[in-house]
């Protein structure tokens, strides 16, 4: 009977979250935040009533508290580094460091539901570098890096995303990895294809040009090819006029 009450009771609780969450007795949103190193970055409340108190906290630490008896209060390193509207309730973090990245939260009797702010402190990604080969498909494979081992790299690289850009004439297929493209080498080897590197505030790009990806042999041969090929037709057709011509000289009386 006991182990088969264990069940219910999870339920019952389960429900009964489900329930307090319904009548706004508990709410947690986390919300991710991106901020750039030595910028700017603002945690903007959603739901509150005038204010009495106010504090913020980083994870477990003290940023900034008021009330209207003590006033405003700053605390460790975020002195002179924080404002807080003290009538909406938002809190701006000046001059950004990756010691900043963590978890931000309002704690005050007049916010109905209080939001978690998960902060991410980013620079620009690295400078990618871009280049092409042909393969033996006959298609042109772009590849586009960044250097290994760049700091940026390491602490944000979660965050890289990969972009391929092409020209309207040219069709770019996406590889199996993002950093990855194709081209078909009979494309216009004239254009330039461009790889973008971004994370959610900032981009790098670099391009490649077309005319690059191909060894010098492989389109000098295509120009050889493509001027035998007429004269090769040409001959053929002449052929076939001489020996249409010889046939019927031949069965003549």
């Amino acid at each position: 009977m006991a182990a088969g009450s264990a069940p219910g009771c999870a339920l019952g609780a389960l429900g009964l979250v489900c329930l307090f969450l319904k009548l706004d007795f508990i709410s947690c949103v986390s919300q991710d935040i991106y901020g750039a190193m030595n910028g700017n970055v603002t945690f903007y409340v959603s739901e509150s009533q005038p204010f009495t108190e106010i504090m913020w906290k980083k994870g477990k630490d003290k940023v900034v508290e008021w009330d209207q008896i003590s006033g405003l209060e700053a605390f460790q390193s975020f002195k002179n580094r924080v404002h807080l509207d003290i009538v909406s309730g938002n809190l701006t973090i000046t001059g950004l460091t990756k010691l900043d990245e963590d978890v931000y939260e309002i704690e005050s009797p007049s916010v109905k539901k209080s939001s978690q702010f998960h902060l991410r402190v980013i620079e620009p990604p690295p400078t990618p570098s871009a280049s092409c080969f042909l393969t033996e498909g006959g298609n042109i494979t772009l590849t586009c890096s960044i250097p290994e081992g760049d700091p940026k790299e390491l602490d944000d690289s979660d965050l890289i995303r990969y972009l391929w850009e092409c020209p309207p004439t040219i069709q770019c297929h996406r590889g199996s990895i993002s950093s990855e493209a194709f081209v078909s080498a009979e494309s216009d080897l004239s254009q330039n294809v461009q790889c973008i590197v971004s994370n959610p505030l900032f981009r790098t790009s670099a391009s490649v040009s077309l005319s690059t990806c191909l060894p010098e042999d492989y389109a000098r041969h295509r120009y050889v090819l493509f001027a035998i090929l007429p004269a090769v037709i040409c001959g053929l057709l002449f052929l076939k006029c001489f020996l249409g011509r010889r046939s019927q000289r031949n069965s003549g009386p």
